[in-house]
């Protein structure tokens, strides 16, 4: 059986390395992962016919065939080769997690950097056990920077993450009411979530600690090395140059900053909108003037970033203006996307929101919550979709209800709703974005 160290060698001489036969190209490497239904194994052999250089298995029935690499265990192997990677590398590694924003914030972090710097970064949401370590396996030699999305439904992923990983440096975009079902409790999303402080602490590395944000400062405390940043109160030398501002009267976010001399401020307008995602483009520059991106350069960023995969998406329908944010959802992010509409000017607002999953024992209050909450906005109209939410709004006067997408998309093409801001909310299980797909 090959070392390690051995198997290192063969991946990095290979054109590039795929756990999915479909996605091969010649001279690749491929990882024959199992899951709960499948067995990657089984397509060992397709995966050599179709160019693959060798395939790492660890079926023992395959151990003697030629261009199989046997190991004990495919996914630990996958692991053990990304950390070995990363130790090829004397950079700054900063690991994002948070219950809400963490995407959207990498991808701004990420663009800032990579004005000025050979940045890699994780692409999409490859941000658990197996996609931590190929995007890590991907990381070209010659990276200057990297930005590291970890994502976790259970106590204990996002320290085995940062084992792989090693940042020099972290940050927590925030603490929410996120995948309670895995957490058992939000005291136990806050738990998991200072996983991340936890290493930084303990191997005396940098954490980036947004105060406006509850519960980090407290969960903070234990790491040495901390950058505050914070728009009221008094900042720290490191980032005291940095200014924000927001024009509540324009649907997209505006931000000024201080110049690199500090003699003149540097304004953008930014293609996002809504008060939490000014808190992600905040942390953004705060990072970019951390690791002394230049100004202009910032600014060019962040008025190029344009947010897709139903993430934060504002569209235009005929009169309508669509406020597409249907990838994933939770109480926290919930609440924070009713607010944000009833702050934004319009004469009709419509709310659709889908059910929240991965709550658990919880779903019912929650779900229960977010109805009141919601009911409380005087919405023009108010639209509930998915079976959580039907158990809760019984009753309930001034609501609809659906059970799937495409019980509303027929009602929803009958109205012919006409200057209506309108949000789409939910889990990504509800795939409420079909509502405007042909």
């Amino acid at each position: 059986m090959l070392s390690i160290q051995e198997l290192y060698q063969i991946v990095v001489n290979a054109s590039g390395i795929t756990t999915d036969t479909r996605n091969i190209k010649k001279g690749d490497v491929f990882f024959a992962l199992k899951g709960e239904n499948f067995d990657g194994n089984k397509y060992a052999e397709s995966a050599l016919e179709s160019g693959a250089s060798f395939a790492v298995i660890d079926d023992v029935r395959l151990k003697n065939e030629k261009q199989m690499i046997y190991v004990e265990d495919v996914l630990t192997s996958l692991q053990s080769l990304a950390n070995f990677h990363r130790r090829q590398f004397d950079i700054p590694i900063l690991a994002i997690t948070g219950s809400n924003g963490k995407t959207t914030t990498k991808e701004l972090i990420a663009g800032i950097l990579s004005t000025h710097y050979k940045t890699h970064f994780t692409k999409g949401n490859l941000n658990n056990h197996i996609g931590v370590p190929l995007t890590l396996l991907g990381m070209p030699l010659d990276t200057e920077i990297a930005v590291i999305e970890m994502g976790a439904n259970h106590i204990g992923e996002i320290a085995f993450l940062c084992d792989i990983i090693e940042p020099t440096h972290g940050l927590i975009t925030n603490v929410g009411k996120a995948h309670l079902e895995g957490f058992g409790s939000f005291e136990g999303v806050k738990k998991a979530k200072s996983e991340l402080y936890d290493f930084l602490a303990e191997n005396n590395k940098v954490a980036l600690i947004n105060l406006d944000e509850p519960f980090l400062k407290e969960l903070g405390e234990k790491v040495t090395h901390k950058v505050f940043y914070h728009e009221s109160e008094k900042p720290n030398p490191q980032v005291s140059y940095l200014e924000t501002k927001m024009v509540a009267s324009e649907p997209t976010i505006m931000v000024a900053f201080l110049s690199d001399q500090r003699d003149f401020l540097v304004e953008a307008t930014t293609n996002l909108f809504g008060l939490y995602n000014f808190n992600n483009v905040q942390t953004a520059i705060t990072i970019g003037r951390y690791f002394k991106v230049p100004a202009l350069k910032i600014k060019d960023a962040l008025e190029g970033y344009v947010s897709t995969n139903n993430r934060s998406q504002l569209l235009k329908k005929e009169s309508n203006t669509i406020i597409l944010d249907a990838y994933n959802a939770n109480p926290t992010s919930m609440r924070i996307a009713i607010d944000n509409l009833t702050s934004m000017s319009a004469p009709s607002k419509i709310a659709i929101l889908g059910d929240m999953l991965e709550l658990g024992e919880y779903s019912k209050d929650e779900h229960l919550s977010i109805c009141h909450h919601a009911l409380d906005q005087s919405f023009t109209q108010l639209i509930f979709v998915g079976n959580e939410f039907e158990s809760v709004i019984k009753n309930k006067s001034g609501v609809l209800h659906f059970s799937n997408v495409e019980d509303l998309k027929v009602w929803f093409d009958e109205q012919h709703f006409n200057n209506a801001l309108i949000l789409l909310k939910g889990s990504r299980g509800i795939r409420l974005e079909k509502l405007f797909s042909n």
